[in-house]
């Protein structure tokens, strides 16, 4: 199990240029299943999760070619279908939650698909009702073998239908818009996620000669087509390592430039960390943190605490709040943080309290932030990353804190964050691998 030793307090200074999406990236590399045809996808961030699905298509019997060191060519030309029946495939699809995006496509495609409960972060229950009753719904039949805890699904023929989402899943819209482009007939996918990423993937599928209406709304309209063909795609800067990168520099006292972000798709990202008092300038496509000494919260205009709060795009992204939780340990004043969709994701802060935070856990969904400003400065210590989001919020801190960190279990980092030592060393940290 790999660690970082992190020596806190030293400044960054310079330019960083965000990794590719990896939420797309775990969507549009499924989607190459959907054709025989080359696709070729740039800007693949080189992480744990992408290549672990990556390893997955190859045996799956997916020609992959790297053509770049962040691009990738996929051929989906001859799937071997008795391999997803092995232990091996079990085994490798199980430990990574993005292999769920699977479904869609092996059963719009060849009209089967099995799938084991499938992993990823220990963040709490991550309902696969969505994406199961909305394929359903298009005529599918699920059964689930308790034995072994594998799910199947199988159809004859899939049936466009009008389908509302019970909640706006971001994988369940991509999993079920999948199916959807080769059902006969319309589809209606409503209360559909419409993340920038979930309109990147509908705009690849167009380009593969799917028909999708509405894309970038939460009502998407899928006619069915009998095929789809080759294309070229691009993904996304990482929304979420872009806001890492903000909490980073307010944290450290740093003057950092975040180059080519793709400002329009950050949504309320960027104005979220202006509440807590981070000073944070667009300059054409890119994102300038000049070096502050403190920053204050925001209260809202009664008076009363700040809250922030996950909530479907464009609301803010649940896998910041992480971040902003320990943002806020530094400034003047104080915050509620309401983490709503994940049970488990605010039970890290156990760890910045051992730091010397002010923080109120009052229960599994929300903590209180009490921001002390100059007085406070977190200590370093010994810790254990749980997940991937958790895992850069306490990098963050350690980078911050007086003394020697170190971070255990650091493959949970890395699942999402490409090559993150080296990127910051050479702004001025001082993280050693071992």
């Amino acid at each position: 199990m790999a660690s970082f030793i992190i020596e806190g307090g030293h400044r960054l200074k310079g330019e960083i240029v965000p990794q590719g999406a990896k939420n797309e990236a775990l969507q549009v590399i499924c989607a190459t299943l959907l054709t025989e045809e080359e696709v070729v996808i740039e800007n693949i961030p080189d992480i744990l999760d992408v290549n672990n699905l990556i390893a997955l298509l190859k045996d799956m019997g997916v020609e992959v070619r790297q053509l770049s060191p962040d691009t990738y060519s996929f051929k989906a030309s001859s799937i071997d279908l008795e391999f997803t029946k092995t232990e091996d495939y079990m085994k490798k699809i199980a430990a990574l939650r993005g292999s769920i995006m699977i479904i869609g496509p092996l059963l719009a495609r060849f009209g089967k698909a099995v799938v084991p409960r499938p992993g990823g972060d220990k963040i709490g229950r991550r309902r696969l009702d969505t994406h199961f009753n909305g394929i359903m719904k298009l005529g599918a039949k699920l059964g689930f073998d308790e034995e072994k805890q594998l799910f199947s699904l199988s159809a004859e023929r899939l049936r466009g239908q009008y389908i509302l989402l019970d909640e706006a899943s971001v994988t369940g819209t991509a999993n079920l818009l999948m199916a959807a482009v080769f059902a006969e007939g319309e589809t209606v996918i409503y209360n559909a996620a419409c993340e920038p990423y979930v309109e990147q993937l509908s705009k690849m599928l167009v380009g593969m000669g799917a028909k999708i209406e509405g894309i970038g709304s939460n009502r998407l309209i899928v006619n069915g087509v009998t095929r789809l063909g080759g294309c070229r795609h691009r993904l996304l800067p990482d929304m979420i390592e872009v806001g890492s990168f903000i909490g980073m520099a307010a944290m450290t006292t740093s003057e950092v430039t975040i180059k080519n972000v793709s400002v329009g798709n950050l949504g309320i990202i960027p104005e979220s960390f202006r509440k807590l008092g981070i000073t944070v300038q667009q300059q054409g496509d890119d994102l300038y943190i000049p070096p502050q000494e403190s920053y204050t919260i925001e209260s809202f205009i009664d008076g009363s605490i700040l809250t922030l709060a996950d909530a479907p795009w464009p609301g803010l992204t649940p896998d910041l709040l992480s971040v902003m939780l320990v943002v806020a340990t530094k400034a003047e004043g104080c915050v509620l943080i309401h983490q709503k969709m994940f049970e488990s994701r605010l039970f890290f802060v156990d760890k910045l309290i051992d730091m010397g935070a002010q923080i109120i856990l009052c229960d599994p969904h929300r903590a209180t932030v009490i921001g002390l400003g100059d007085r406070f400065r977190l200590r370093g210590m010994t810790m254990t990353s749980p997940d991937i989001r958790a895992g850069i919020s306490l990098l963050i801190a350690a980078m911050s804190a007086k003394g020697v960190s170190t971070i255990h279990n650091i493959d949970q980092i890395d699942r999402g964050y490409q090559n993150i030592d080296l990127r910051l060393n050479r702004l001025g940290a001082n993280i050693e691998r071992r």
